[in-house]
């Protein structure tokens, strides 16, 4: 399936940059909202404080302001300013450790230590922000990876996240990634899927049944 997409899709390429505290206060922005929404909520963020050390200091009511376009301000907000306080260190800085100098697994470790950030957020940074491999399973991944029949039913993401990673190699976890969202959002869409133009529909079961 990974081959598959690649010969639809082509094999994507990680953009430069290494941004790891962005990356995780831009993925607890992106919970539960569209990527413009959460964006619009991010540049409004950074675009009112200059530092993250700011936005851990100011009032949580100015916060949840900035961020109201990404929705659920207030909870969001209350997170952004617990994850900061978490990561300030014995000068008063924000900080998060660098990642891609510690074993994966640490990493992951410390992230999900993090008030609120759960398994897909701690991939998301790894993956986006540190460029260290790792498969975040979100809706799209999730319902996809459900749909081919590349995990039971009822599995959870987390679950899915161990069984994705442990069927293909580091190398490939950017890549497909990135194809099977792209493929969530245009062709294995949650309403209405368009299996006939799929092209993962010839080893696809639910494209039989549908």
């Amino acid at each position: 399936m990974h081959r598959r997409l690649r010969e639809h899709y082509g094999t994507p390429e990680w953009p430069p940059g290494y941004s790891p505290l962005d990356e995780l206060v831009g993925t607890i922005l992106s919970q539960h909202t569209s990527d413009v929404n959460s964006e619009r909520a991010f540049a409004s963020l950074r675009g009112r404080y200059r530092t993250w050390e700011a936005v851990r200091d100011a009032p949580v009511e100015d916060v949840i302001d900035s961020i109201r376009a990404g929705g659920l301000a207030v909870v969001k907000a209350a997170r952004i300013q617990a994850v900061l306080r978490s990561l300030t260190d014995d000068t008063g800085r924000v900080r998060l450790p660098d990642l891609r100098t510690m074993p994966r697994s640490k990493a992951l470790s410390l992230l999900t230590a993090l008030p609120g950030v759960g398994r897909k957020t701690a991939a998301c940074v790894l993956l986006f922000g540190s460029h260290i491999p790792a498969i975040p399973v979100d809706t799209h991944v999730h319902r996809v990876a459900l749909r081919l029949g590349l995990v039971p039913p009822r599995t959870s993401p987390e679950t899915t996240t161990d069984a994705l990673e442990a069927a293909l190699p580091p190398s490939a976890y950017y890549a497909f990634h990135v194809n099977l969202i792209r493929l969530g959002r245009e062709i294995c869409r949650a309403p209405r899927p368009r299996c006939e133009i799929c092209p993962l529909r010839a080893r696809c079961p639910s494209a039989g049944a549908r």
